[in-house]
């Protein structure tokens, strides 16, 4: 059942946000923004509803890899928190319930 609500997001990478994303989430600082799910989230959805896009995830290569350089977590956790991350906006979660949940599991 996760594996089907999750099929049609599609990941991109790419070196920074545009400026566009950046405003959309306002940050100005394009080094501190790591990833972005662009969407529809699940629970926000019709039957009605016709995507002409599908959801996406991106990751923002660059900040990633400065992030990994000032704090030494490997960058395969730093990207599995990312994807996580904007994986729960698929599902309606905002960045307080993910950070709610996040401290609830020690992390």
């Amino acid at each position: 059942m996760f594996r089907d609500q999750v099929a049609d997001i599609v990941l991109r990478v790419d070196d920074f946000a545009t400026a566009e994303q950046l405003a959309l989430v306002g940050i100005a600082d394009r080094w501190e923004l790591t990833g972005l799910y662009e969407g529809v989230a699940l629970p926000d959805r019709s039957q009605w509803d016709h995507e002409t896009m599908p959801p996406v995830i991106t990751l923002f290569r660059k900040p990633l890899l400065e992030e990994m350089a000032q704090t030494g977590v490997a960058f395969e956790a730093l990207v599995r928190h990312v994807v996580i991350h904007e994986a729960g906006h698929h599902f309606g979660l905002s960045d307080a319930d993910m950070h709610a949940l996040e401290q609830s599991v020690g992390k």
